[in-house]
């Protein structure tokens, strides 16, 4: 099942997620929907963020991974929180002429305050380019909301 993502950021003030604001013109803008237990994305790489000729960066493609996680904690785990470590796997070079990458995250794991998180990186074709295992810091619902401008979970959808 599908489930469109909304961005209720976008209506704060100063938001300017290099991630996921879609008006950033320097940013990613990444959009998100939900699949199953995952949090999924596509997107397409623009030359800016190239690394090698040819090639993702793959501090972007670490950045895509990391993003696509804190929305899968925002959906899932119904929070935020922050990156507490990140372990990332380069399989395949990301070619800049993939129409569109698509990346998926699931909660695999609660412990007290920390999730454990597996992200992927799929290419056009199929391959899963890059993952990483992110343990994320999980703050408690009433923090994350009133200190960590998380919004109520029904904004996230229509």
């Amino acid at each position: 099942m599908y489930k469109k993502i909304k961005n209720p950021f976008t209506s704060m003030r100063g938001y300017n997620c290099f991630a996921c604001c879609p008006t950033n013109e320097q940013g990613l803008q990444m959009e998100f929907y939900e699949e199953g237990d995952y949090v999924c994305a596509k997107w397409k790489p623009k030359t800016q963020f190239q690394g090698y000729p040819n090639i993702l960066h793959g501090g972007i493609q670490s950045t895509l991974l990391d993003e696509i996680a804190a929305w899968a904690v925002y959906i899932k785990a119904r929070t935020s929180g922050v990156t507490s470590r990140m372990n990332v796997k380069y399989h395949k070079p990301v070619l800049m002429s993939n129409e569109s990458l698509h990346l998926r995250a699931k909660i695999t794991d609660v412990r007290r305050q920390f999730a454990t998180i597996k992200a992927e990186l799929i290419s056009d074709n199929g391959e899963v380019a890059s993952e990483a295992e992110i343990i994320y810091y999980l703050f408690a619902e009433e923090v994350a909301k009133k200190e960590y401008f998380y919004p109520e979970y029904s904004e996230f959808f229509d």
